[in-house]
């Protein structure tokens, strides 16, 4: 699928977020501000990090910022770790002849240091670190190294690794393993969101020509108390929708629809019927480009609890008009409308 991969650093290929926090919270101390706590610095950090810091600290010059940062950062004790899956991944596209680069705001010290230690350096043609703004520098890296945008994708955990790829017209691919929580990346519309490296692994040891459309199943499940269950998941860029997977070869669609739903959600389905098929070609709604063929049913709950499998975000039993103000994935929305359409009135 992509001939050329650039990484970003943190949170994409390794988890430095612990001592990332530490000097943050030291910085802020040391101008008198409380400190954050994990989640409210991944809610409101971002790049390029002059902006974060004109925020929490307005008016103070960014290289006195730094300075305080740097120190902080060598002197904590928290632990950087390589994030799983890394090291399989850069060695698969070693393998396969992946170009590969990497382009982080990191400090280029601190960077080369980690790079070294972790034994990653032989894995990339280049890397660019200490960059401020990756959208000056992304634009340079495609015309050194003769990159086609069309061939090559920028995987980053954060918004700006999104708004630099789309700088470049490159493929942006979105890791959920870093810095940004998924909502904030989902708004950002990335052309790619994968849970975590190896997400991306999967998706390009795929044929790249996939000439036959994937046929799945998937159901509108009811409670019998007029609720009905909907599920979040990255696969749809966060946005709420009906559980369901492939059919496998060999199945037929109603064996597919009751594994698929117990697999998900740990209910056993009764009652069901076919609702509709619906054509679902390149939804820019779903992770990645495809052509499913949706096999669309109306179940009923029969036995059982929800309990979710990693697919999936959370789960909530909803009246049709309350999902129908939630944001839906398309699919499932075209579905609920045909079903509360065929509801017997009182």
């Amino acid at each position: 699928m992509f001939r050329n991969l650039i990484f970003d650093w943190s949170g994409t290929l390794v988890d430095d977020l612990p001592p990332v926090l530490d000097a943050t919270n030291r910085v802020l101390e040391v101008y008198g501000k409380p400190p954050l706590d994990r989640e409210e610095f991944r809610d409101r950090f971002r790049l390029p990090y002059r902006e974060f810091y004109e925020e929490v600290l307005p008016g103070v010059p960014l290289e006195e910022l730094e300075k305080h940062f740097r120190a902080a950062f060598s002197a904590s004790e928290a632990p950087v770790t390589v994030l799983p899956h890394t090291r399989e991944k850069l060695e698969w596209c070693r393998r396969h002849g992946i170009r590969s680069f990497v382009l982080t705001s990191m400090d280029a010290d601190a960077f080369r240091q980690q790079l070294e230690a972790f034994g990653l350096g032989a894995f990339f043609e280049a890397t660019y670190s200490g960059v401020l703004d990756k959208r000056e520098r992304i634009l340079e890296i495609l015309e050194t190294h003769g990159l086609d945008p069309a061939d090559t994708a920028f995987v980053g955990d954060m918004v700006h690794d999104v708004d630099t790829a789309r700088h470049a017209q490159v493929t942006s691919v979105a890791v959920l393993s870093g810095y940004t929580r998924a909502e904030p990346l989902a708004a950002s519309s990335p052309d790619i969101t994968l849970k975590d490296i190896r997400g991306l692994q999967k998706l390009m040891e795929r044929p790249l020509d996939r000439r036959a459309p994937v046929a799945t199943v998937g159901a509108l499940i009811e409670d019998g108390e007029g609720r009905y269950l909907m599920v979040r998941t990255h696969k749809w860029g966060h946005r709420w929708g009906i559980p369901g997977g492939k059919i496998e070869r060999g199945e037929s669609s109603e064996d597919a629809l009751r594994r698929e739903i117990r697999e998900e959600t740990g209910l056993e389905i009764g009652e069901f019927r076919f609702v509709m098929v619906q054509d679902c070609i390149d939804s820019e709604e779903f992770q990645r480009p495809e052509h499913f063929l949706l096999l669309n049913y109306h179940a009923r709950r029969r036995s059982g609890e929800v309990i979710l499998n990693d697919e999936a975000e959370e789960f909530r039993w909803v009246t049709a008009d309350e999902a129908a103000s939630m944001d839906l994935n398309r699919p499932t929305r075209v579905l609920l409308e045909a079903v509360v359409a065929t509801r017997p009135t009182a």
